[in-house]
């Protein structure tokens, strides 16, 4: 390990720290280390082993991605691979992907990866989508282009305003999370898009407990609550940046629309009967 990489995982290690608020004394309890040692370690002075760059990296919440470059900073291998999605390897994930998205049915649900890239839908995510700009719905499908682009999903959504801010905080948490330079041009650029605040609807307020997405859809008003799941623990790169997300009917009224829309949609589906 020369000056160099020293000084490179030191200013990575101490970057990291500052950006969850952590003073090196913390950081060295939780990871059992001298503040002394840290100190030297963030100063380029001292070469960490292999076990504490990964107990380092575990309390300081460092996505996979960049452990490796922390550990090849170190001068070790990376630990974490990265295999695409349609692997044997990742074949019993993908498998459970398929079979969300369709248990999810007729109700919309999507995966999407660290940088907002969708990778997989089910049906209802797509007749949700339609309508949409055909250059925001060619892959890669940019999640957070498609939701608030003026030509996106965003013409359909009645709470435009909370919708954003939402979408807005959440690609900043992200970006701030993961330190990445790819997310912060993508919140640059989708923050600065034109917007023209719609009716507010009521997308949480009242007796209701969770916010609501409220889009007009499917000839009425639907009122939509989601919940976004990951893989624990996952030691791939791909899986580890995977989230689903699954929208549910916050109204029976909601419930029953999305329910006629798959109806609706596998009867046009259906080949036409031959005459006799």
């Amino acid at each position: 390990m020369d000056a160099s990489s020293a000084a490179e995982l030191g200013e990575l290690v101490r970057n990291w720290r500052r950006r969850r608020k952590l003073s090196q004394l913390e950081l060295a309890s939780r990871a059992e280390v001298s503040a002394r040692h840290l100190s030297f370690i963030e100063n380029g002075r001292a070469k960490p082993s292999r076990d504490l760059v990964l107990r380092l990296s575990e309390h300081l919440e460092v996505p996979v991605r960049q452990r490796n470059t922390l550990l090849v900073a170190a001068g070790y291998a990376p630990q974490y691979e990265e295999s695409p999605l349609g692997t044997p390897r990742l074949s019993a994930v993908k498998s459970s992907i398929d079979r969300l998205l369709r248990a999810h049915e007729p109700y919309p649900a999507l995966v999407f990866n660290v940088h907002e890239t969708v990778v997989a839908m089910n049906d209802a995510a797509r007749r949700l989508m339609a309508g949409a700009s055909p250059e925001l719905l060619t892959p890669p499908i940019n999640l957070m282009r498609l939701a608030l682009h003026p030509q996106g999903l965003s013409q359909y959504v009645v709470n435009k305003a909370e919708m954003r801010a939402q979408m807005l905080a959440r690609l900043h948490r992200q970006m701030v999370n993961s330190g990445s330079e790819k997310l912060m041009k993508l919140y640059d650029e989708v923050a600065n898009y034109p917007h023209v605040p719609g009716p507010e609807g009521n997308g949480g307020g009242g007796e209701e407990v969770l916010s609501c997405l409220i889009v007009h859809k499917h000839n009425t008003e639907l009122r939509l609550f989601s919940t976004v799941t990951t893989f624990g623990a996952a030691t791939d790169i791909t899986v580890a940046e995977l989230s689903l997300e699954m929208f549910h009917p916050a109204d029976a009224r909601t419930a029953d629309a999305l329910k006629a829309a798959a109806v609706q949609d596998m009867s046009a589906q259906m080949p036409a009967p031959i005459g006799v």
